[in-house]
């Protein structure tokens, strides 16, 4: 992490939320961004990311909590605005064991018409 706790200038979500790469945004506030996935997973995939620089819910903590609370907030209006009407996954993915791909906390949302199906195979 930089000395700027609120911006890491090499993270992707980072140079989102500076305007630095372009995103197909739903949503933005003073504390969080939501936005399409680029590589969406079903028919309704968007992420909801904190603004403030936090790599993963390991480094969250109070100081984060309007963040943190908001991404959970707004999921479900979201989620119903981009054609979830009946349900959709969440998913914060947490560390190399959680398969997190970007260090930036973020919060997969997924729906569509059909039911996603199971989130983890079970193991025998």
């Amino acid at each position: 992490m930089t000395s700027d706790p609120v911006s890491d200038p090499n993270c992707i979500f980072c140079k989102i939320v500076r305007g630095e790469i372009p995103a197909k945004k739903l949503h933005e506030d003073e504390h969080v961004l939501a936005f399409h996935d680029a590589r969406p997973q079903a028919p309704v995939h968007f992420l909801v990311i904190p603004k403030a620089h936090v790599p993963t819910l390991y480094d969250a903590d109070m100081r984060h909590h309007q963040a943190l609370g908001r991404m959970l907030a707004l999921a479900g209006e979201l989620a119903r605005k981009a054609g979830a009407t009946e349900g959709f996954r969440s998913i914060i993915n947490t560390g190399r064991v959680g398969h997190q791909e970007v260090y930036h906390v973020h919060m997969h949302v997924l729906g569509g018409p059909e039911p996603l199906g199971p989130m983890l195979h079970r193991r025998k």
